[in-house]
């Protein structure tokens, strides 16, 4: 009896520890970042006026496979560098525990499967961005890091299509508002992935990866990137009210969340230390889901009555 006890909970302990191996495989945390991008850029979408929740699960799973496979080929592809970096080389491939052929069936078939899903659901514009999306990711990105600090203007088109493919998702074409919600995304990482990778730039570096604008490393320059491209925000944060998209009051919370990521990236200038990058770093975590939350609260047109989004947009509209 205590032998077939013990067989149980070794059994029990292999299948809850693969599980965790393909979260990790995943990248939950970020494929879930990426996912709620692309969630809220569909509920942005005009034609999107009722929380159809079937659709939204529906919307979530096949992001959270997609951008899974996406991370899973990048595990596969970067599985020596990661296990030579602090942070990453308890990953499964990295570790051993998973080899580098089931992380790429894990992509094949969390890739094929969730790019069905958006065409079947969805529609092809969004299917074909998806997958198009990972194919850069992937297979554009991933090697390139090693090469030059370009990659990550390259990451920066699929660190940012998943608002593009929430919006084409609800609707239905590639109008200015999808393109508007893809500026956002795709100027905010540069602040945001420098920060990192001043953070991290000794693992980086030992693993050969060039991220940083300056071959130096963390220099002035690098910081003085970083400020530009956190003022470039301020403008472009002014589309969404400027196009008729949102109300005067997520505007003003857009805004003051970009003169704090300015005011965080100075700091990161005067100071030229890992402190002022991890202030930057957690400050673009925080900005993100503000400023989307605060677009799709006080979106125009309402969506209709008895939604959370028409009681967070009539609170709103009380200040305004």
């Amino acid at each position: 009896m205590i032998k077939a006890v013990n067989i149980t909970d070794s059994i029990s302990f292999k299948i809850v520890s693969k599980v965790k191996d393909y979260f990790q495989l995943m990248k939950f945390t970020l494929s879930f970042t990426v996912v709620f991008s692309c969630v809220i850029c569909y509920l942005m979408a005009t034609k999107v006026v009722v929380y159809d929740w079937k659709m939204i699960i529906l919307l979530f799973i096949a992001g959270m496979f997609i951008a899974g496979s996406a991370n899973a080929i990048n595990q596969a592809v970067e599985k020596d560098t990661d296990a030579v970096m602090k942070r990453t080389k308890t990953r499964p491939v990295a570790a051993g525990r998973m080899s580098v052929q089931e992380a790429y069936i894990f992509a094949t078939i969390t890739g094929i499967v969730g790019s069905i899903m958006m065409w079947h659901y969805f529609n092809l514009s969004s299917a074909l961005l998806s997958v198009f999306s990972l194919f850069i990711y992937a297979y554009i990105y991933t090697p390139l890091k090693k090469i030059n600090s370009i990659s990550v203007l390259v990451g920066g088109f699929p660190g940012a299509l998943p608002c593009l493919i929430g919006w084409v998702a609800g609707q239905d074409d590639f109008s200015m508002g999808g393109w508007i919600l893809f500026a956002i995304q795709f100027i905010w990482q540069f602040p945001h992935f420098w920060a990192i990778a001043w953070v991290a730039h000794g693992d980086y570096t030992k693993a050969g990866f060039k991220l940083l604008p300056s071959a130096k490393g963390p220099t002035k320059f690098t910081a003085l990137q970083a400020v530009m491209y956190s003022v470039l925000m301020i403008p472009i944060g002014i589309l969404p009210y400027y196009f008729n998209m949102t109300g005067q009051l997520s505007l003003w919370i857009v805004l003051i969340c970009n003169l704090f990521m300015v005011f965080q990236c100075v700091r990161l200038y005067k100071e030229m230390d890992v402190k002022a990058a991890r202030r930057v770093m957690f400050s673009s975590y925080i900005y993100l889901p503000i400023v989307l939350l605060a677009l799709l609260a006080n979106k125009i047109p309402p969506t209709p009555k008895g939604e959370l989004g028409t009681i967070v947009n009539t609170i709103f509209n009380l200040f305004v």
